[in-house]
């Protein structure tokens, strides 16, 4: 049995994940960690956790699969927080930003990898990056910090396994591109005052240059399950051309 822990399945490119693979086989699992739920499937289990609470990431137990073949943690869900520049951003929005971009994923990998250390399942982490973690885009400043921690962590863990002559965890940060998601809708309505870029994500939308979540869930699956052609911790879903 595989089974892929994912969040954020509530929506987007974290439900279009899940739907994936649930309807990929019925050796396959899904385990939703969100704050609610949208999938019906009886291979699919939900647990209703917000993120944004650092507590409840971190009292987040994942249970023992003995004799499983495959164990995945994605971590998607994601916030962009209030687009403001330096000095005009909220507090309450900052933080909670950090929460759920960078503290709670890292509190699951850690979990995760505490967990299934000795299993002998193919172990696999996925975290959602951004090219905002690369560079810097005004307005955005928690949203890009946090993405380039959850990079830096990624990197981290894959020279650990390195540095243990053996590689138990197989860990990457992938970019999806700009996607079709609710995080679009709250950017495009963002004030020009505090974000210069803003007609350029309203084009995206008019001009259709937004990616469909599905597309985008079935290049992150490419990736997961090819593992011998990625050798990579920080990839883009750009660079994965689908024949089919």
């Amino acid at each position: 049995m595989n089974f892929y822990y994912i969040t954020g399945t509530s929506r987007g490119l974290g439900k279009a994940l899940a739907e994936h693979y649930l309807a990929a086989g019925p050796d396959n699992k899904v385990i939703g960690i969100s704050r609610t739920e949208s999938i019906s499937h009886p291979n699919y289990e939900h647990y209703s956790v917000d993120l944004t609470d650092v507590n409840q990431a971190k009292v987040f137990h994942f249970p023992p699969h003995h004799n499983a073949k495959r164990v995945v943690l994605i971590n998607n869900a994601g916030m962009i927080g209030m687009i403001k520049p330096g000095g005009k951003m909220s507090a309450d929005s900052l933080i909670e930003s950090y929460h759920v971009n960078l503290v709670s994923p890292s509190l699951l990998i850690n979990s995760f990898m505490n967990t299934y250390e000795a299993s002998n399942a193919e172990k696999i982490i996925v975290n959602v990056s951004s090219g905002a973690g690369k560079y810097p885009i005004g307005g955005w400043a928690g949203y890009c910090a946090a993405k380039a921690g959850i990079d830096l962590f990624s990197r981290v863990i894959q020279e650990e396994q390195k540095e243990a002559f053996g590689y138990k965890f197989r860990i990457h940060s992938v970019a999806p591109g700009v996607v079709d998601t609710r995080m679009q809708e709250e950017i495009r309505s963002a004030d020009p005052v505090d974000f210069a870029r803003l007609t350029d994500f309203i084009n995206y939308k008019i001009e259709d240059q937004l990616a469909h979540p599905e597309l985008v869930a079935r290049k992150y699956a490419y990736i997961l399950d090819h593992p011998e052609k990625f050798d990579e911790v920080l990839l883009s879903v750009k660079d994965i051309q689908l024949t089919h």
